[in-house]
């Protein structure tokens, strides 16, 4: 019999999942799994359960958070010789990662595509001794993910980034770059850059349109020097997905990036603090299985959403 190993972390989002779990547990047993559950109880500790579940050879791991914990999954699976598929259920803030591969939010329903969807082999990337599943990149605007307390990303989501960011606005200022991409290499004084492996960062879902999770390259954003109206401008343009032919915008693909600063620049790592420049990112092509809703199940999933932010008329009739 097939066996599945649930890996959450019980203050993503919410906290909804820990009321949801035995259910969870019951409709995996259902469908055929030995199943299993371990509650994170500090940072670091979903890599710890994931390498576990490796080595004992699980057939399935199930990441319940947000992109932190699943990133903390994926880094403990990463080196190991036998990685189990792997399902995951969202529960956090943005979900970054979950909203570029169409999983759905609610969590039976993303019980469900786990149990019915379709393996796909997915990319992930490596920079130095971490790894990273949506963005890498360096600025100080990137600092936001980690400066923003976890008690406001709970309770005002994506707002909590936005007045965090534009708090941040006076105190950008360029740092001289050097970036080597593919065998080409720029250089100049740089606002901030972004190396992204999906279409969903921040919650901005036309930050990457055309990035694809296993065609082996990263998506590589660039923003040059400029003024706080120029970034301003550049944040508007990204909203719409027309951010690609703003002047200030350098972007292009690659499989191997190298990054160096003449001035110390913290890395960001899906969100979270990953050491100091210099980076050297890699892309690991198709290296995690994961498993995705059917086309029909993303079609179904898409029209609820629909209907549910059609606002209908009240009845008034006595």
């Amino acid at each position: 019999m097939k066996r599945a190993r649930i890996i959450y972390n019980p203050t993503s989002g919410r906290e909804g999942f820990k009321q949801k779990l035995p259910d969870v547990l019951v409709t995996f047993e259902r469908a055929g799994f030995i199943t299993s559950a371990h509650q994170t109880t500090a940072k670091g500790d979903a890599t710890i359960a994931a390498r576990f579940a490796c080595d004992e050879r699980y057939d399935l791991i199930i990441a319940v958070g947000g992109d932190g914990t699943i990133n903390e999954v994926i880094s403990g699976m990463a080196e190991q010789p036998h990685r189990p598929t792997l399902g995951i259920i969202p529960a956090g803030t943005t979900n970054d990662f979950a909203r570029a591969l169409k999983i759905p939010r609610q969590i039976d329903k993303a019980v469900q595509s786990i149990l019915n969807g379709t393996k796909e082999a997915l990319d992930i990337g490596r920079v130095n001794d971490h790894y990273f599943i949506n963005i890498a990149g360096g600025g100080k605007i990137t600092e936001v993910s980690y400066e923003v307390p976890s008690k406001l990303k709970t309770v005002l989501g994506q707002l909590a980034y936005v007045i965090k960011g534009v708090e941040m606005l006076p105190r950008l200022r360029p740092i001289r770059t050097r970036i080597e991409y593919d065998g080409k290499v720029m250089e100049e004084d740089i606002m901030l850059f972004l190396i992204a492996n999906s279409n969903s960062v921040g919650g901005f879902e036309k930050l990457a349109p055309d990035a694809r999770m296993n065609d082996g390259v990263f998506d590589l954003f660039v923003l040059k020097k400029s003024n706080v109206a120029e970034f301003i401008r550049v944040i508007s343009d990204a909203l719409r997905g027309q951010h690609v032919t703003n002047k200030n915008v350098f972007h292009t693909t690659a499989s191997e990036i190298k990054v160096t600063t003449d001035e110390t620049m913290q890395l960001n790592v899906d969100g979270e603090f990953g050491g100091l420049l210099p980076g050297h990112f890699i892309n690991l092509k198709e290296h995690i299985t994961c498993i995705l809703p059917t086309d029909e199940q993303k079609e179904a999933d898409e029209k609820k959403q629909i209907l549910e932010s059609i606002e209908f008329p009240e009845d008034t009739a006595e």
